[in-house]
C-alpha cells in the first residue's frame, strides 16, 4: 500500500510501504474510513523535533476491523471501531485510575495517514459502535480519537465546572475542542484567546462568549479586566509554548487550575514563583480512552459536531500539501479521505 512518510523537515511523501500484517496476537488491522494531519505532526515535518530516519505519520484514526489477532476477543472484523492515539491495555492500575496515557503498556500510535493500520493491544485501545455509522459522522467520529479527546482533558484536568468561567489559550484544533468541552461541561463564561477571525468564528459556535486578541502581558491584562481582576479558576493551555503557559499561569486565579495539553517546546518554570502562585496544574498526553465511550456517544446523537474543526479536506495522495497548508495557517486542521 502507499502511506504518509515524513523523511526530514518540510519533506513528505506518500510512497510504497509495506502492507500492516498481525505482528502480535492482541493486535488488529483497520481499513481506515478517514485520517488527518495533527497540529503535534509539525513539530517534526517544522524540524524542531527529530526523527530516526523516515518516519510513519499519522496518529488520529477511526475505521472497520478487517482483522484481528487470536489473543483479541473484544474486538472483531467488521466493526466500526475508533481508537486513541496513545495504545492501552486498559486494565493496568493506571488504565482503571483513568489514566490510560500512562499505562503500563503504553505505546503511541503511528503510521495510520495511510488506507490500512495495525493497531497494538485492540481490545484495550479500540471502542467499537453498535452499527455501521453514517458516511457524514465520519469526521465527527475521527475528531474524537485525538483532537476532541485532548481538548476535553485539558477541560477536565482545568476542572471545568457548571457555571464557571475558562480561558483557553490556543486556537487551533485543540484548543477550539477545548472550548467545546468547556460548553458541553456547563462553564457560563469561556474566554477564547485568538488573533484569527476565522478560528474566532468557529470558537463562538463551540460555545465562546468572549473573544481576546491580545497576547503576553496585554492579553494577561485584557483577562483580569473582563474578571474583575480576579482570574478564571479554570485555563486550558493548548499550544505548548513558553509564551502561552505564561499566558495561562496569569490568567488563572489563586486556587484555580490549569489544564495543559499543548506538547511542550523550550517551557521552563521558576519554582519560587508557581510556589506563591497557588495555582493547580495537570497535563500530559491525553488519556483519550477514559472519554471515548462518551465522547463517541454524544456524536452519533448529534450533540456534537467536532468535525467542523477540519476547514481542508484533501485526497490522501495530496497529504503534502495538507502539511503545507497547516504549517502555513492556512488550514485550521486537514482531514485526509482514503477512499
Amino acid at each position: 500500500m502507499y502511506a504518509t512518510v515524513l523523511h526530514g523537515p518540510g519533506d513528505v511523501r506518500y510512497e510504497q510501504v509495506e502492507d500492516p500484517k498481525i505482528l502480535k496476537p492482541t493486535d488488529a488491522i483497520i481499513q481506515l474510513s478517514a485520517t488527518c494531519i495533527c497540529g503535534s505532526d509539525l513539530w517534526p515535518y517544522r524540524g524542531l523535533s527529530g526523527t530516526d530516519g523516515p518516519a510513519h505519520m499519522g496518529h488520529e484514526y477511526c475505521g472497520t476491523v478487517v482483522e484481528v489477532g487470536s489473543e483479541v476477543r473484544n474486538i472483531r472484523p467488521g466493526q466500526f471501531v475508533v481508537g486513541s492515539f496513545v495504545l492501552s491495555d486498559n486494565t493496568c492500575p493506571h488504565c482503571d485510575f483513568g489514566f490510560q496515557s500512562s499505562c503500563v503498556q503504553r505505546e503511541f500510535m503511528s503510521g495510520v495517514q495511510a488506507p490500512y493500520a495495525r493497531v497494538p493491544l485492540a481490545d484495550g485501545t479500540l471502542v467499537a459502535t453498535l452499527e455501521m455509522p453514517d458516511a457524514n459522522m465520519i469526521p465527527h467520529m475521527l475528531a474524537v480519537s485525538d483532537v476532541l479527546g485532548t481538548g476535553w482533558y485539558g477541560a477536565v484536568a482545568a476542572n471545568v465546572r457548571e457555571g464557571g468561567t475558562v480561558v483557553v489559550v490556543g486556537d487551533g484544533a485543540v484548543g477550539l475542542m477545548g472550548v467545546m468541552a468547556a460548553s458541553q461541561l456547563g462553564a457560563v463564561r469561556i474566554i477564547a484567546m485568538s488573533r484569527h477571525e476565522s478560528r474566532q468564528k468557529l470558537a463562538r459556535e463551540f460555545g465562546a462568549t468572549d473573544i481576546v486578541a491580545e497576547r503576553g502581558e496585554e492579553g494577561i491584562a485584557r483577562i483580569m479586566e473582563l474578571t474583575n481582576g480576579v482570574g478564571a479558576e479554570s485555563v486550558v493551555e493548548a499550544v505548548g509554548m513558553e509564551e502561552s503557559m505564561k499566558q495561562a499561569i496569569g490568567a488563572c486565579r489563586p486556587g484555580g487550575s490549569i489544564g495543559y495539553v499543548g506538547v511542550p517546546h523550550g517551557v521552563s518554570f521558576d519554582g519560587q514563583e508557581m510556589f506563591f502562585a497557588q495555582k493547580r496544574m495537570l497535563g500530559g498526553p491525553a488519556p483519550v480512552r477514559r472519554f471515548l465511550p462518551d465522547l463517541m456517544d454524544r456524536v452519533l446523537a448529534g450533540r456534537i459536531e467536532p468535525g467542523k474543526v477540519f476547514d481542508l479536506v484533501l485526497p490522501i495522495d495530496q497529504v503534502a500539501e495538507g502539511y503545507k497548508a497547516m504549517d502555513e495557517r492556512r488550514a485550521i486542521k486537514t482531514m485526509l479521505k482514503v477512499a
